[in-house]
């Protein structure tokens, strides 16, 4: 039994080395959650979103932590108003999708959280939320390097 907890650790860093696990806070919409350091950085792969409200604690306590913020693979929804932290970066790959807020379960639009998630939008997304995307419930899907075009304050991860 003593030796199985000795190993545990050792596994838990290879699997999150190889990519298989990420360390995420907060909860969101990951496929496994290990906390490895203090440290480390906070890898938020594959969310999906969801409500606007949890997402802005979220944020307050990511951007608390004091460690870099790392959104790879799919981020989508409410996820996006992760995306202008000042400890974030996005992964080269990371694929950013928008839609117009609605009513979780339903079609039915929910104007007032338009705005308040627009206010964690900068710069040329800002302005795409405005004109464009808070408007359809369309999933409307950008690159990593498109997003750091329209706004050129977000920085792209390290590999």
């Amino acid at each position: 039994m003593r030796r199985k907890t000795r190993l545990f650790p050792l596994l838990v860093a290879g699997l999150v080395l190889a990519g298989c696990v990420t360390e995420t806070e907060a909860g969101g919409s990951t496929a496994g959650s290990v906390r490895v350091s203090d440290k480390a950085p906070i890898v938020i792969r594959n969310d999906d979103g969801g409500n606007v409200t949890g997402y802005i604690a979220r944020r307050e306590q990511l951007a608390k932590s004091g460690r870099r913020v790392e959104i790879r693979g799919y981020c989508a929804s409410a996820c996006t108003m992760l995306t202008t932290l000042p400890n974030a970066c996005l992964g080269p790959k990371l694929v950013i999708a928008f839609h117009a807020p609605h009513f979780i379960g339903t079609n039915i639009p929910a104007p007032m959280v338009t705005g308040l998630m627009g206010r964690y939008y900068r710069n040329g997304v800002l302005q795409k939320w405005n004109s464009t995307w808070s408007k359809s419930q369309k999933m409307t899907k950008i690159s990593a390097r498109e997003y750091v075009r329209l706004d050129p304050q977000t920085r792209i991860c390290p590999r």
